[in-house]
């Protein structure tokens, strides 16, 4: 019975991510600044309060990793709407999740964590995909490439350093610091390229971070109630889901090669969860 309310708990999650991620896509007519201004505003008004409810110190305990957290969080998502510019949705998201890759090496470096040799040969796979996106599908953008590599990078760089903070910081305090920072940030700099919305416009915008929260709380809620490796792999759903909303709402056409690194990638990042759990 708590396996299955994990289960639906993820699939909740995932499903909140892709309808989160389907918005961004179909609004990307308005600059990625202000696409992160607006998906700040829906999340700082649930962990805002539920802070203050809880009484939860706001400026948490670790304030240097806290703002590190929250300035690789701004800078990947930030990287990751502009990417959508560019690919393919259901391409950008699985591309985005090559960031367990950098996150082990990164841990490697500065957590000195172990990869063994066969987690090497799994994450390898998972890069031949990439490769096989790319060199294959010449109608994959170099620059939405570059873009989502770049913010797989800097996603992968927040999992070392919550990894870091272990169970010291509070979650509503980590989400706040980040979306508080994306508020600044992206109201910031969308000034000058602000786009006044129309009435479907507002509600689009706001609910890209109520969708964005609903996704981190089912998710956190699944881990929470079940081990990594059996509910880890279901986040991957969201490329499958990803991959059809995009061929089906959108019109995007994925080639064999596209389909064939997808799947690569999958392969290698899915089963390393596997892996990583019985080691």
């Amino acid at each position: 019975m708590k396996y299955n309310k994990a289960i639906v708990y993820m699939i909740i999650s995932v499903i909140a991510f892709a309808i989160m991620n389907t918005i961004v896509k179909y609004v990307s007519v308005f600059n990625a600044y202000q696409i992160v201004f607006f998906r700040s505003i829906g999340t700082l008004a649930f962990t805002i309060p539920l802070i203050l409810k809880n009484r939860i110190p706001i400026l948490g305990n670790n304030k240097k990793l806290l703002l590190l957290r929250g300035l690789a969080g701004v800078i990947s998502l930030t990287l990751f709407f502009q990417s959508l510019n560019y690919l393919d949705v259901g391409t950008a998201v699985s591309l985005r999740y090559t960031s367990p890759i950098f996150a082990a090496i990164l841990a490697l470096v500065f957590l000195k964590e172990k990869i063994k040799p066969v987690q090497w040969l799994l994450f390898l796979i998972a890069f031949v995909g990439v490769l096989f996106v790319k060199g294959f599908d010449t109608s994959i953008n170099s620059v939405g490439l570059l873009l989502v590599t770049l913010s797989a990078l800097f996603l992968g760089l927040i999992f070392v350093v919550i990894r870091k903070m272990g169970t010291k910081e509070n979650p509503l305090v980590i989400i706040n610091y980040f979306m508080a920072m994306a508020f600044v940030f992206g109201g910031v700099m969308s000034i000058n390229h602000w786009r006044n919305p129309n009435a479907v416009e507002w509600i689009l915008l706001l609910s890209l971070g109520i969708f964005g929260y609903a996704g981190q709380l089912y998710m956190t809620k699944a881990f929470q109630s079940q081990a990594t490796s059996l509910i880890a792999p279901l986040k991957y759903l969201e490329v499958i889901f990803m991959i059809i909303i995009g061929a089906t709402w959108f019109g995007e056409i994925y080639s064999f090669w596209t389909l064939f690194g997808i799947s690569l990638i999958l392969l290698g990042l899915v089963y390393n969860v596997f892996l990583k759990n019985k080691l």
